[in-house]
């Protein structure tokens, strides 16, 4: 099966939004971008929701999505069961939330990491396999039955 990236962000993640596309081509690692496609102010959720409802249709496997503080973007995805999204700033976070979380979308605070760590986060992210185990338990234990 084929990967496909599933991108989103606001105004505030727009920038380096551009950039994880860049590192995305240069890996040959196909993606779909679900907004924003501009720096003009809008409201995280449109993209967040867009981009997990792509995830539970089947268009995406995985996501990155960025806001300012990565907070905002990261709480809404999380409010789809499917979606196990985890806010990273450094490589190892993003090594351990893979490994231990089998995070589903890796999300980056726009405002406060430069492309150099973006890069040491997604290789990360990108090449940790989950590691199962004892974790899976632990894992289907977060959704909430509604």
């Amino acid at each position: 099966m084929t990967t496909i990236i599933g991108l989103a962000s606001d105004h505030a993640g727009y920038e380096l939004k551009q950039y994880v596309k860049q590192y995305l081509d240069a890996k040959g690692i196909a993606y779909k971008d679900y907004g924003t496609d501009n720096e003009a102010s809008c409201d995280y959720p449109d993209f967040a929701h867009a981009l997990a409802f792509g995830m539970k249709d089947g268009e995406v496997s995985k996501g990155i999505a960025i806001c300012g503080s990565g907070e905002g973007i990261s709480m809404t995805l999380n409010k789809h069961a499917h979606v196990r999204a985890a806010l990273v700033w450094i490589p190892e976070i993003a090594h351990m939330t893979r490994l231990h979380n089998d995070a589903n979308v890796l999300v980056m605070p726009g405002r406060y990491i430069d492309t150099d760590t973006a890069k040491e986060i997604m290789d990360e992210f990108l090449n940790t396999e989950f590691e199962g185990g004892r974790h899976i338990n632990r894992i289907n234990k977060i959704p909430v039955a509604q």
